[in-house]
């Protein structure tokens, strides 16, 4: 579904990603993790050209996100993206926030649009909280209805971008809760995320980077088992220790 073939990227003569290359099949769940810097964010975000890119490709369903000929809007309406922040129109109500892409850019008529956000709602938890606006939400239901409305284009797969660091502790949970049942559901997800309990329970392979570089991609067991880098274990015993 993505295929990520020797990316690489530089800001200036600063070199953010070397060389990184992998891929998400089909029903796939695969997180990416780091230490802060390590270019997990920014290989997110070339997946769908949001980051342009200098050297190598990156296909999507069969299309090249760096062809000159991409059409890059259409072909971001097809993945979901998840960012840190939320990114929700302020000045919006919830279900205008879930409508808004699905009447502009799929065509869908005002009612369907409504109809698909209220189903969206009611399967992230947040029937309720249809008529308010993002400034009266926690930002816990706030990243919630950021993926629905992400999951109101049909996407074919879905991007998080450290969908859980800017929020409250008690607040992780009910969001991760989503993207969990989004995995076992079948969804094609790529996921930049420090937590490694999601990453335990649903992935089915973890990518590592450090330095912009991919230091190892392993089916989940292997990796929190055996993993095979001295940069690896060192991270885990960071992150699973405290």
């Amino acid at each position: 579904m993505i295929e990520i073939k020797n990316i690489s990227k530089w800001y200036g003569a600063f070199r953010v990603l070397t060389d990184c290359t992998t891929k998400v099949d089909k029903s796939e769940v695969v997180v990416v993790c780091g230490p802060s810097g390590s270019g997990k964010s920014t290989l997110i975000k070339c997946v769908n050209g949001l980051e342009p890119f200098q050297q190598g490709d990156i296909f999507v369903d069969g299309i090249s996100v760096a062809a000159k000929g991409t059409n890059l809007p259409k072909l971001r309406s097809r993945i979901g993206m998840v960012f840190q922040n939320f990114e929700l129109f302020p000045h919006m109500n919830v279900t205008d926030n879930i409508t808004l892409a699905q009447i502009k850019v799929l065509g869908r008529s005002q009612e369907e649009a409504r109809e698909k956000a209220h189903a969206l709602l009611k399967r992230v938890g947040l029937s309720e909280q249809a008529p308010k606006y993002p400034g009266q939400l926690s930002g816990g239901q706030q990243q919630r209805v950021a993926i629905a409305r992400a999951l109101a284009m049909d996407p074919i797969a879905m991007l998080f971008d450290e969908p859980t660091s800017a929020l409250d502790p008690e607040m992780i949970n009910e969001v991760l809760d989503v993207m969990v049942e989004l995995a076992q559901e079948g969804m094609t997800m790529m996921v930049v995320t420090h937590e490694m309990g999601f990453a335990r329970k649903v992935a089915h392979r973890v990518v590592f980077m450090d330095e912009g570089r991919i230091v190892e991609d392993a089916a989940k067991e292997d990796f929190f088992g055996k993993p095979r880098s001295e940069r690896a274990v060192q991270f885990l015993s960071k992150i699973l220790h405290h």
